[in-house]
């Protein structure tokens, strides 16, 4: 006899509790293999779906930085443009403050022009008509040094020498007029250099208003056109940043259902591995109960006599009756 006969024959008491153990049938649980299969193919579908949207969003999110980069250098030239426009903003101020300095320079020559030219004419009014034909003042001042010393160094008659005195006061008053006619003429080409002085300032002031008023026009057509460009920019960019916001927000909408997806995925998979749980364990009953009767069947047949071989002894410690 082997040990493992000796170890069942010495177990006295458990024949008479084999004896009454009632064989419980395993309960049968019903389930459906087509309802697991659909289960587990909405489970793959909803996977493919999670992965579909998240696919999108990480596409979506790709776009969303492209868009930021595009928006952000676009604003890096907005500000370049803006600031090189607010240099030629500047210069322009500054000329236009030159302008106005020489434009009240300007204003300035011509009221002395003005006054210059009416102190001119004045003087040139006041002078006599010079006859072309009238002897010169040294024609003059002879005919006087002639008549002067013929009165004194001649005997003359009476009626002769008042001639000669009445002569000698006409050339005196001729001479006389003629010097004041010739101061004034001095101080006529006097009045007229400073004239033609105070024309040529107006006309350097003017010039000077017309280079910086150019100029001024000239950094002003410049600024105008960098604001132009960089209001092309920023409209650029503005697009950029809708851009940006609708697929940001595209994004969002997509990682939302990705996670819904997720979130359901993890529910039917739990269905499943529930479903799959209860099969395994209601398999297990049935393959327990199978060896609970099958261990029964070996341990009558030695309670019958019958040599057991030693599967039937392991079989019978398996079921626990050793």
């Amino acid at each position: 006899m082997t040990d493992l006969e000796e170890q069942i024959q010495q177990n006295d008491g458990s024949e008479e509790v084999v004896a009454e153990t009632v064989e419980t049938p395993v309960e049968e649980v019903q389930q459906d293999p087509a309802n697991l299969a659909e289960l587990e193919k909405k489970r793959s579908a909803i996977n493919a779906d999670a992965e579909e949207h998240k696919r999108l969003r990480d596409d979506l999110n790709k776009q969303t930085k492209e868009w930021v980069a595009k928006r952000d250098a676009l604003n890096a030239q907005v500000r370049e443009l803006v600031e090189e426009a607010g240099k030629h903003r500047e210069e322009r101020d500054s000329l236009n403050q030159k302008v106005r300095e020489s434009k009240a320079l300007r204003d300035e020559a011509n009221q002395k022009v003005s006054k210059l030219t009416e102190e001119f004419h004045a003087i040139k009014k006041e002078m006599p008509a010079h006859d072309k034909d009238a002897p010169s003042i040294k024609q003059l001042m002879k005919e006087f040094s002639d008549l002067e010393n013929k009165q004194q160094t001649e005997t003359l008659k009476k009626k002769e020498e008042e001639a000669i005195v009445k002569r000698l006061r006409e050339l005196d008053q001729k001479i006389t007029e003629i010097k004041k006619t010739q101061d004034q003429s001095g101080d006529l080409h006097e009045k007229y250099s400073e004239l033609k002085e105070a024309k040529s300032e107006a006309e350097k002031c003017h010039k000077l208003v017309s280079e910086y008023a150019e100029k001024a026009q000239e950094e002003h057509d410049k600024m105008i056109a960098l604001y132009e460009q960089a209001d092309t920019l920023r409209k650029q960019a503005d697009e950029a940043q809708a851009k940006f916001i609708e697929c940001k927000k595209a994004a969002d909408e997509e990682h939302k259902k990705h996670i819904e997806q997720i979130k359901t995925f993890h529910e039917t998979d739990g269905a499943v591995a529930a479903i799959k749980n209860k099969q395994k364990s209601v398999r297990k009953k049935k393959t327990d109960a199978e060896s609970k009767k099958a261990a029964d069947d070996i341990f009558a047949r030695f309670k019958n006599g019958e040599k057991l071989s030693t599967e039937d002894l392991m079989a019978l410690q398996k079921s626990g009756y050793l």
